[in-house]
């Protein structure tokens, strides 16, 4: 599973407030995690990175070799969808959360997401779950969601 891990020094003071009141801080690790999750499945389908900006399309070499319905490639190995980053579906099928008390992690099953995520020497970096990996650094909308979750709980136990 491709893993990146993001600084909760802007999170820190919300989540100790959340923990001196919760004790178990399992479901609004969930939350986040269901959140971030729904953010990523959204980029697919927008073909954005977690800052806005639009995924590199293929290059020549890429749409030569495609498995587009109907072409020589997609008899060897079955035709593919015709999506970016989602050529049979695979990757995206793998996304998945994970949380308990303490934290909540996010990820692909398929070791290839690594590259799509950080790029390559010969492939553009189109970003699924950060807006800079390697400082560990969440997109604006991922950012805003955390708060926006973590407020709304502190909120709700304050009423």
């Amino acid at each position: 599973m491709l893993t990146v891990y993001a600084d909760d020094g802007a999170y820190r003071s919300h989540l100790e407030r959340l923990q001196k009141s919760l004790g178990d801080l399992e479901p609004v690790m969930d939350a986040i995690g269901a959140r971030l999750e729904s953010n990523i499945r959204n980029r697919f389908a927008t073909r954005t990175d977690p800052n806005g900006l639009a995924w590199a399309p293929w290059k020549d070499s890429t749409l030569e070799d495609y498995p587009f319905p109907g072409s020589e490639a997609a008899k060897i190995d079955g035709a593919g969808n015709a999506r970016l980053l989602d050529r049979y579906g695979t990757m995206l099928d793998s996304l998945s959360y994970d949380s308990d008390p303490n934290r909540v992690s996010i990820g692909f099953g398929q070791p290839y997401a690594t590259y799509h995520e950080f790029g390559t020497k010969h492939m553009d970096r189109r970003g699924m779950l950060m807006a800079d990996p390697e400082a560990g650094i969440l997109g604006p909308d991922d950012e805003t969601g955390v708060v926006d979750i973590l407020t709304n709980w502190l909120d709700d136990l304050a009423n």
